[in-house]
């Protein structure tokens, strides 16, 4: 009975803060089930009546900010953890936080790539054959999550290619990645490819198992592919 109470005055404090059941629920998956470090971003500038600002600012000091609320601040991202209170806490008191997974160590690794050059790679390696773990898609990029890989590995692989266009991005040791239902200021962040629903912790493909499919579809995005953006 505690435990309900307990749960019911956690999303009546969201409910009063502007906040989302959903946030909270996904940060504690990332955490307590699948084992992954999370941390809250900085979010969004708030109007006086709590909600986002109309010019999308981030809530970080800098007014040039390339990711605006996509990124950890405060607390910084070296915090992130799998420790159930500890993120009770965070989303208790921002209910609003994008969820942020801190990439690389035993955590997964990603690669992302513009949105269009996403929808192909994908294509091409589903004729292919190749399962794929989850992929997270903003409004203008997609992120394949992948299998924990050094960066003496990834020199490697890249090294051996005759191009790597700028637009494709490594998100591994000291990285971050911002998971849904996050919104920030480009908007939602979602599952193109959701985690299968009941699964212990998601299975990753290995990068060298994708990274020619992306780096092919990456090498004919539009330009602009390679500008800064969530």
């Amino acid at each position: 009975m505690r435990e309900i109470l307990g749960r019911r005055l956690q999303r009546l404090r969201l409910s009063r803060r502007g906040g989302s059941p959903a946030l909270l629920g996904a940060a504690l998956t990332c955490a307590t089930e699948w084992q992954w470090p999370v941390i809250p971003g900085v979010g969004q500038a708030r109007a006086a009546d709590g909600r986002p600002a109309d010019d999308a600012r981030c809530a970080c000091p800098d007014p040039d900010c390339v990711v605006p609320g996509a990124h950890p601040y405060d607390p910084g991202l070296l915090a992130a953890t799998t420790d159930a209170r500890m993120v009770r806490w965070w989303w208790t008191n921002r209910p609003t936080a994008p969820v942020i997974l801190a990439t690389g160590g035993t955590a997964p690794c990603a690669v992302s790539l513009p949105v269009a050059a996403g929808a192909q790679a994908l294509a091409r390696l589903d004729r292919m054959g190749m399962r794929l773990g989850p992929v997270v898609a903003t409004p203008t990029r997609m992120a394949l999550l992948v299998a924990p890989y050094s960066m003496e590995t990834l020199g490697e692989l890249l090294y051996a290619k005759d191009c790597v266009p700028a637009s494709l991005r490594f998100h591994g040791e000291g990285g971050y990645l911002l998971l849904p239902p996050s919104e920030a200021a480009g908007g939602r962040v979602r599952w193109e490819r959701a985690p299968l629903a009941g699964s212990a912790r998601p299975w990753l493909p290995d990068v060298e198992a994708v990274v020619d499919a992306l780096v092919e579809a990456s090498s004919g995005a539009p330009g602009g592919g390679s500008r800064l953006a969530y």
